[in-house]
């Protein structure tokens, strides 16, 4: 993820994302690339606690530049289509898991990103709560949005429409695995 989510470098081969080659950008180049083109949904949510639902939506995009107005009505429009516009005066700890991890996916959301990156998005949920992330994953997909999700759950995999796996440093992808090749790589 730390890859794909131009956080880390790697020593070999090339890697292009929206037309510019990763491989070859400098610091400030990728800080650029993960704010406008990249959105991370974290399993620990990373909210930041003094700051309300609102604002931690708002975020991204008061990085970015956007004046105070427009972060706001664009991060109403993504709470909204979250179920979260009547929680925007709440800070992190006064909501729920899944509610929490709802507004990391509306401050994922707000900018537009052409990618979403969500590590173990349900591995601090409850199932139920888990499975309504997963369903709204799949409207997100239908709806355009392009979503590598890095999961160690094959349940959660499975509502993939593609699935590559690591084991042992090899790629498998859409392959049914036995069970010790699934021990190996949980």
């Amino acid at each position: 993820m730390n890859i794909i989510g131009c956080m880390d470098s790697f020593q070999e081969g090339e890697y292009w994302l929206t037309g510019q080659p990763v491989h070859k950008l400098k610091d400030a180049q990728l800080t650029h690339l993960r704010n406008q083109q990249i959105g991370f949904i974290f399993q620990k949510y990373h909210l930041i606690q003094k700051y309300n639902v609102l604002q931690n939506t708002m975020m991204p995009l008061l990085i970015r530049g956007a004046s105070r107005k427009e972060a706001a009505m664009a991060s109403m429009e993504k709470l909204e289509m979250l179920e979260m516009a009547d929680r925007i005066h709440h800070k992190p700890n006064e909501l729920s898991g899944g509610q929490q991890q709802r507004v990391a996916i509306a401050r994922a959301l707000v900018g537009k990103p052409k990618l979403l990156l969500a590590d173990e998005p349900t591995g601090a949920l409850d199932s139920n709560t888990g499975k309504e992330v997963l369903k709204l994953f799949a409207q997100l997909h239908e709806m355009g949005n392009t979503i590598v999700m890095i999961t160690h759950d094959l349940k959660v995999a499975s509502y993939a429409e593609r699935v590559i796996k690591i084991v042992d440093g090899e790629l498998y992808e859409n392959e049914t695995f036995d069970s010790e090749t699934v021990e190996r790589s949980s």
